[in-house]
């Protein structure tokens, strides 16, 4: 009789285990997937009208930071600018915040800043139209939230100022670590646009043994820190059984990566990744007259996306 007891019992939990995988399945089948379209007009709204969203141009970025602000409010979603000078001269983050039921915060950013007088549609408006589609997606799934979410959108990541404390991730992660903020995890997107079935993926030296060499992938940069972050990411977007994730962590690769804005969270030791499609080592269109819509997939970013939204749901 006990020996049935337990058999019972233990058919019971397995029953209860299979309904409650049922349960969170159907949950992750209900949630809202990124339509590619959105990214097209996101990226097309960032671009604008022929003028280019760098340093010396403040007046059209301000135009686009006030643009982000404008549509992040449309998803209930409030914003301010984190205002700050660099040689007399007014720049802006955008930090807008989701409030979640649990005051450690999730981080989700991109640069909206182009180099030089290029279009910057992969470099980076690809990445910035992705923070916006999850912010999106996740308004609508609110109730499901367990993590406060800050987007930010930084400005002056682009030459004369990567690599400096002018950067706009430097000052925002800063004043992460001034007002002493729980942080869980930090997800930069930074150029999310480009893919290729063809062997034209590069690597730094040594590495080109261990990853593909095609560039129908998404990369997942990390350093030992922020490792079972890009394992969490890779893992969500290998269930959805999309797009191909790659985590790298390689200190090789890593501090090739080194000009994004994950490294100024680093800096802090705040726990950050990157993720990527590699930039400069894929995309020869990087920072480039080419650097145009029509050169990137919006399908493949929408994966992207997708991937961000469910490891952000977890």
């Amino acid at each position: 009789m006990k020996k049935y007891k337990i058999i019972q019992l233990a058919g019971q939990s397995f029953f209860s285990f299979m309904a409650v995988m049922a349960a969170s399945s159907a949950h992750a089948a209900a949630i809202k997937n990124a339509e590619p379209q959105n990214l097209t007009v996101y990226m097309e709204q960032l671009l604008g009208d022929g003028d280019y969203r760098n340093f010396k141009d403040v007046r059209e970025l301000n135009r686009v930071s006030s643009w982000i602000r404008e549509q992040m409010r449309l998803f209930g979603i409030p914003c301010q600018y984190q205002t700050y000078k660099v040689n007399d001269e007014a720049y802006r983050n955008v930090v807008c915040s989701l409030k979640g039921n649990s005051a450690e915060k999730i981080i989700v950013g991109a640069h909206y800043d182009v180099f030089e007088d290029k279009p910057g549609a992969d470099d980076n408006a690809s990445g910035v139209a992705g923070v916006i589609e999850t912010a999106r997606i996740l308004s609508a799934e609110k109730s499901s939230l367990k993590n406060t979410v800050d987007f930010v959108f930084y400005t002056l990541n682009e030459a004369p100022f990567s690599g400096t404390e002018d950067m706009g991730s430097y000052v925002h992660a800063k004043s992460i670590e001034k007002q002493n903020q729980m942080v869980k995890s930090i997800y930069i997107l930074e150029n999310i646009g480009y893919f290729d079935q063809n062997l034209v993926q590069e690597y730094p030296i040594g590495l080109k043994w261990i990853y593909p060499d095609h560039g129908n992938y998404i990369a997942a940069v990390g350093n030992l820190q922020s490792r079972e972050i890009t394992a969490g990411f890779c893992g969500a977007m290998k269930n959805l059984n999309q797009l191909q994730c790659e985590r790298l962590i390689a200190p090789s690769f890593v501090q090739a990566m080194d000009f994004s804005d994950h490294n100024n969270y680093w800096a802090f030791d705040l726990p950050a990744i990157v993720i990527t499609d590699t930039g400069v080592y894929r995309n020869k269109n990087y920072h480039t007259d080419k650097d145009t819509i029509d050169n990137v997939d919006v399908g493949k970013m929408g994966q992207v996306v997708n991937g961000l939204v469910q490891t952000i749901l977890k």
